[in-house]
């Protein structure tokens, strides 16, 4: 008796080790594979898009969390208002029952709090003017795959209604985003609003107790003073681009499930000229690049809270019918033709802190650290967080201008 419930507690036991190894090691399907790949390029063309914008300082995109906004689109979305959505993705041969499950699965792998020891919390809204009436398969189906809340709202009283939704995203971020808008364009149509926190915890934590304010130079004439935390005695991935005179910095996250890349100039300069190189083909060129060197970091200990209206970059990519007042057809939301796209907000905290696993100290004094490399963030940087698992991109943004007290105003 003894001998054979042996044999059924090894059998169980195997079985469990087995689904615990499945399931860390869980492979994504085709479809959702497919929308990291497309989800990674969309990265680009929505950031290329904005840096056009010249009244846009720092900026803060996650292109899988706007790909879920995008899902939102051609969930409730019928004819070419939805088929918008696969051209601009381009997945035009995922067809309509896999594309909304697999951006949930990915979104969901990415974000798994567990396997990635990261905070990243992120609400949907989608608010509709006081006259609409939600079709109950819509609100099922945008909370099943999107995990979207639903709200009516009268956007004629726009103090209220701006008042309401920058409620609804500081709650929903534990306050980290007090703002998403100041104002209320558009009273009659529908709004996405994806609202979120991510905080880096770092694979090797920086030195608490190497904290300082330094100045982060936003021009050659104009520097703020922000905090800076600093880490001496590690090895990263590191790139000299000497004929573009930029740097490439690769510094992995907590469980080494994703990596922030750092691109940053020599000295200080504006951007234009870095991001005119930035590209997914140019970008995985310097990834391949990387070698791992000896490195001392300086980042700026800051948080960055921006807000986009991502609706003209997405108009631009090719979502031309949903924001067309004339032309929207989101019947699957509402039963008829009475609502349009009117704004896609983006709003994302970003905090940048020490925090992270106790430092390796068996580098320590060894030839390793030799002579480090100095990659001292102090002027505008592009960024990056890179899944390493999916290839997927779960942030690309700048760093222009950290909050921070003005030092000096010069000629």
């Amino acid at each position: 008796m003894w001998a054979t419930n042996l044999v059924s507690l090894v059998l169980l036991t195997t079985a469990a080790s087995a689904a615990t190894s499945t399931s860390k090691d869980k492979v994504l399907s085709n479809h959702a594979t497919i929308l990291a790949d497309s989800t990674a390029n969309l990265a680009f063309s929505v950031y290329q898009s904005m840096v056009k914008d010249k009244n846009v300082e720092n900026i803060i995109i996650s292109p899988v969390v706007v790909a879920s906004s995008l899902g939102l689109v051609a969930l409730g979305g019928k004819a070419s208002t939805a088929s918008q959505v696969k051209t601009i993705l381009n997945v035009a041969k995922v067809k309509d029952e896999h594309l909304h499950p697999s951006l949930a699965e990915l979104l969901i792998e990415l974000s798994d709090p567990k396997t990635r020891n990261i905070t990243w919390k992120i609400s949907n809204r989608l608010y509709g003017p006081s006259s609409v009436t939600f079709v109950e398969d819509f609100v099922k189906s945008s909370k099943k795959h999107y995990n979207c809340e639903h709200s009516k709202i009268n956007f004629r009283d726009k103090k209220n209604a701006v008042n309401s939704i920058n409620e609804w995203a500081a709650k929903s971020t534990d306050g980290k985003l007090p703002e998403v808008t100041k104002n209320v364009e558009k009273t009659d149509g529908a709004m996405i609003i994806s609202a979120m926190f991510f905080k880096c915890h770092w694979d090797e934590q920086f030195h608490h107790k190497m904290v300082d304010n330094r100045g982060f130079m936003v021009s050659r004439s104009y520097t703020v003073s922000v905090q800076m935390m600093h880490r001496t005695g590690s090895l990263f991935g590191f790139y000299d681009d000497k004929d573009n005179k930029l740097s490439i910095l690769s510094m992995p996250l907590s469980h080494k499930k994703s990596t922030v890349v750092f691109i940053m100039p020599y000295h200080v300069e504006p951007l234009d000229r870095l991001e005119k190189m930035l590209t997914k083909k140019q970008v995985d060129k310097w990834i391949g690049l990387l070698q791992e060197t000896a490195i001392a970091v300086s980042l700026p200990k800051v948080s960055m809270e921006v807000s986009h209206d991502l609706q003209k970059h997405l108009q631009e990519l090719g979502l031309t019918e949903a924001v067309d007042k004339s032309k929207a057809d989101f019947s699957n939301i509402s039963g008829k033709k009475d609502l349009y796209l009117s704004s896609v907000f983006h709003a994302s905290a970003l905090e940048w802190d020490t925090d992270g696993n106790e430092i390796d100290t068996s580098i320590f004094g060894t030839d390793k650290l030799k002579n480090p490399k100095l990659f001292y963030a102090d002027h505008p940087f592009i960024f990056l967080v890179k899944d390493q698992k999916t290839s997927s991109i779960l942030f690309i943004g700048r760093m222009v201008r950290p909050k921070g007290e003005k030092m000096r105003d010069e000629l």
